[in-house]
């Protein structure tokens, strides 16, 4: 027996089919083969189309199960991971009426802050854990008031799992963890949080019904199953934001347990079961994966938006054609690169920094001592400090840290960043090579409730290796303090 699990990101649909007694994965690809299209109609916009999306479910799907040569009939039960904070609108027939606002459009930012500032920072951060910002509530009344044709003919508004799970199974729903993606989650009444949609002059009646995490969402029907290869019948099981399935990916279940992501952008998500905020603009919190009313779980997420794209950048300056050879040159450089200092910020504004916009710095440069070796050890070395920066900002807003576990995929494949992040938080990083939609695959196996299975199958199958903490850690504790030094002054004059 098999699961199948989709990952829906914005550049491409990634879907994997597991066995459903190991968890070991049979086969995982993307579909397309290029990325998807990002349409940008107006400057901070991003749409994608959601019959895109199941568009490439569906010849992804057909790929796998032939690719995989697996008896579809065999497949019992499906899992969905998506992009985050995205709106998709339908009608009362179930059609699309615009192109999906996604996770990475800014159009709504000033209607958040106006909400915050008007609703109170004390009721947002005591029911919401955050401010309204720029999530998909937000964005729903971008629609309204600029978009009245289209707001007048919406049946129900769905998060982007919540439209590829309607697509498989023709029932319009959604989960607590969507909810507490577009703010509309009130964790201190257990309930949705109507309040933010009557300030918003939202009719309550668009919200779907909620279902829970696994357990059956709704079942394939005839036309999913005939668009999609797969058996009619079986459910859709489980479905969550990326960061969050990421986390259930790496067995991030309980309070103190940290999942880290070094991307383009980097990522903290930490579980706590703290129902409370200091930093409800700095820090994001949703309903994590496993989250009851008697166990509320949560998950604490930070965002650095320029982490790994400042290596990219360095690498297509320095002509350089791969990663490990860049590595190499940055081995033979020294802890704290001879004094270079890199602030890795260029890639727009920074949640953790209060959304400041401070650009990216390469700072005491000196052309007769330094070399390519040391700005691409800087790099890495910046692009760690910030990991640290945000774990100290994480630390300071109830989050405990037990222990963290990363994929085996982009900067976590150097030595020089693990072994800096790992030094200067004083904790082992495991390492797993693990993706989303394995993750959100696996996750069907959950409706047992055995998570200490579910656990012992991604050790199993997944443990690379684990980064302990260098017993001398001197010379990165004064790189460190040299880097918020400089990060500081910067902050300072903007």
């Amino acid at each position: 027996m098999y699961y199948i699990g989709y990952d829906i990101g914005s550049s491409s649909v990634k879907i994997a089919l597991v066995e459903a007694a190991t968890g070991e994965k049979i086969i995982a690809l993307h579909e397309p083969q290029d990325e998807m299209e990002i349409m940008a109609h107006h400057k901070d916009w991003a749409e994608q189309d959601p019959e895109i999306w199941w568009q490439h479910i569906c010849v992804g799907t057909k790929r796998a199960i032939k690719e995989a040569n697996i008896d579809a009939s065999k497949i019992t039960g499906i899992g969905i991971s998506y992009q985050m904070h995205g709106l998709v609108v339908v009608d009362v027939a179930g059609k699309s009426l615009r192109n999906s606002i996604i996770w990475c459009d800014s159009r709504a930012v000033t209607i958040g802050d106006k909400a915050f500032a008007e609703i109170g920072e004390q009721k947002c951060s005591e029911h919401l854990l955050n401010s309204p910002g720029n999530f998909t509530a937000s964005k729903l009344k971008w629609v309204k008031e600029n978009e009245p044709e289209i707001y007048k003919n919406i049946y129900k508004y769905m998060l982007p799992g919540d439209f590829i799970a309607f697509k498989l199974t023709g029932q319009i729903t959604t989960t607590k963890n969507g909810l507490s993606e577009g703010m509309l989650w009130d964790y201190k009444e257990n309930k949705v949080a109507t309040w933010l949609l009557d300030y918003y002059e939202i009719d309550q009646s668009l919200t779907p019904a909620i279902v829970e995490n696994f357990t059956n969402q709704g079942e394939l029907n005839d036309k999913g199953s005939q668009e999609t290869g797969l058996p009619i019948g079986i459910p859709v099981v489980y479905r969550a934001g990326d960061q969050p399935n990421n986390a259930l990916s790496l067995n991030i279940l309980k309070p103190g347990e940290i999942a880290a992501t070094g991307g383009t952008s980097g990522v903290i998500y930490a579980v706590t079961d703290q129902l409370k905020s200091k930093e409800t603009s700095r820090i994001n919190s949703f309903v994590h994966v496993n989250y009851t009313n008697e166990n509320p779980t949560v998950g604490k997420l930070l965002c650095i938006n320029g982490a790994g794209i400042q290596y990219r950048w360095m690498r297509n300056i320095g002509g350089l054609d791969s990663y490990e050879n860049m590595n190499n040159l940055a081995s033979e450089v020294p802890v704290g690169s001879d004094g270079v200092v890199v602030i890795p910020f260029g890639n727009g504004a920074e949640r953790m920094l209060n959304n400041k916009n401070i650009d990216s710095h390469i700072l005491n440069l000196n052309f007769n001592k330094h070399s390519h070796g040391h700005l691409y050890r800087a790099a890495l070395e910046g692009i760690a400090f910030s990991f640290v920066y945000g774990m100290e900002i994480m630390k300071n807003d109830n989050a405990e840290i037990k222990v963290i576990r990363a994929g085996n995929d982009n900067l976590f494949r150097s030595e020089i960043f693990s072994n800096t992040v790992a030094t200067l938080i004083g904790h082992e990083i495991e390492i797993y090579n693990t993706t989303g939609s394995v993750g959100a695959a696996r996750a069907v196996g959950l409706v047992d409730g055995d998570y200490e299975k579910f656990g012992q199958n991604i050790m199993n199958n997944d443990h690379v290796m684990t980064y302990m903490p260098l017993k001398n850690a001197e010379h990165y504790l004064e790189a460190y303090q040299n880097w918020k030094t400089a990060l500081e002054k910067i902050i300072t004059n903007k």
